[in-house]
């Protein structure tokens, strides 16, 4: 099992408040991995990333699909090592671009799956 499948089995059984879909999807290259919604019927996506130093790696599909769909969407990064302060590091998809150049030392809307967790189920509450 990849880096990525097992950032996802930590989410899916950490998540259970929140649909989880795993994409994998060979025809349309640059769609995140994982479609969710919360509670509130709220459908996001989340593009997952494991790393072992600041640098994240996106290909250019990755990068063309958060610029063309900036909102809702979101990159859930799990940084690996002993030097890492925070395991794990949530931006939002229309930050891509940053994120690309700066990698994890750019300011994340959300550290640790918890809090990451209660951010997303918040979304779409009236």
């Amino acid at each position: 099992m990849g880096p990525e499948a097992k950032l996802y089995q930590k989410i899916r059984r950490s998540w259970s408040d929140f649909s989880l879909t795993r994409l994998e999807n060979l025809s349309n290259l640059g769609t995140p991995d994982l479609l969710a919604s919360n509670s509130h019927g709220h459908f996001f996506t989340i593009e997952l990333k494991v790393t072992k130093g600041n640098k994240l790696k996106f290909s250019p599909h990755q990068i063309a699909f958060h610029v063309k769909h900036p909102h809702n969407t979101f990159i859930l990064a799990e940084a690996l090592g002993p030097r890492s302060l925070n395991r794990f590091h949530m931006y939002r998809g229309s930050r891509i671009l940053e994120l690309d150049a700066c990698g994890l030392k750019l300011k994340a809307c959300c550290l640790e799956l918890e809090a990451c967790r209660l951010m997303l189920s918040e979304l779409g509450a009236s």
